[in-house]
C-alpha cells in the first residue's frame, strides 16, 4: 500500500478482532514549552484522511502542554500481531459540534465524571471526588448531561507514520510514510 490511512486501516482492524482489551489504546506523548516530555493512555475515538481524535479535559496536563506546544506523538501497540504504528504530527481541537455529538455517546457515569473531576490536580481524598461525582448525579438528574465547557477532543493530523512488523531474530520491518506536499513518500528503515 502507497497509502498510509489505508495501512493503518488495515491493521486497526486487524486488531479489533486479536486484542483483548482496547484495541483503540493508544500512548500520546506531549511535552510542555520546557521540552519535558510526558506520555499517558488515551483512546483513539475517530480516525481518516483527516487525523487521528481523543478526547480530554482541557485544563489536564495533556491539554496545558498541548497548548504550549501543539506537536504530538501517538503510538499504537498491538502485542496479540506483534505490531505497533508510530504517528507524528501537530494537534488542533475538534470543533464544538464534533465534541458534543462525541460526548453524547458516552456512558452516563462518563459524563458525569468530566463534571466531576479537575483531572490531574491535586486531590484531597477519593471521598472528595465521589462526594463531586454524586452532586454532579443530583445535579443534572433526570435530564440530559451536557458536555462540559472545560472537555473537548484534539484531532492529530499526521506529518509521519512508521509501521514496525516483529520479524524473526529481531530482523524487524519498519515501513515508514513521511508527509511530501500533499502526498507521502515511503520508505524502509533498518531493525
Amino acid at each position: 500500500m502507497t497509502d498510509p490511512f489505508s495501512l493503518f486501516e488495515s491493521w486497526f482492524a486487524e486488531a479489533r478482532k486479536t486484542e483483548i482489551n482496547d484495541s483503540n489504546s493508544m500512548t500520546i506523548a506531549t511535552a510542555d514549552a520546557d521540552g519535558q516530555p510526558s506520555a499517558r493512555m488515551v483512546l483513539l475515538k475517530g480516525h481518516g484522511p483527516d487525523g487521528f481524535v481523543f478526547y480530554t479535559n482541557q485544563q489536564s496536563r495533556k491539554a496545558n502542554d498541548i497548548a504550549e506546544n501543539p506537536k504530538a506523538a501517538i503510538l499504537f501497540h498491538w502485542k496479540s500481531l506483534r505490531r505497533q504504528i508510530r504517528i507524528e504530527g501537530s494537534l488542533s481541537m475538534v470543533s464544538a459540534a464534533t465534541a458534543d455529538a462525541y460526548f453524547a455517546t458516552r456512558g452516563r457515569d462518563s459524563q458525569l465524571g468530566a463534571w466531576a473531576s479537575d483531572q490531574s490536580r491535586p486531590l484531597e481524598s477519593r471521598a472528595t471526588f465521589e462526594a463531586r461525582f454524586a452532586e454532579m448525579t443530583k445535579r443534572f438528574d433526570g435530564g440530559d448531561v451536557p458536555r462540559p465547557p472545560h472537555w473537548s477532543g484534539y484531532r492529530l493530523t499526521p506529518v509521519h507514520f512508521e509501521f514496525w512488523q516483529d520479524q524473526a531474530h529481531r530482523l524487524h520491518e519498519r515501513r515508514v510514510f513521511s508527509r511530501s506536499g500533499d502526498g507521502w513518500s515511503q520508505g524502509l528503515l533498518y531493525p
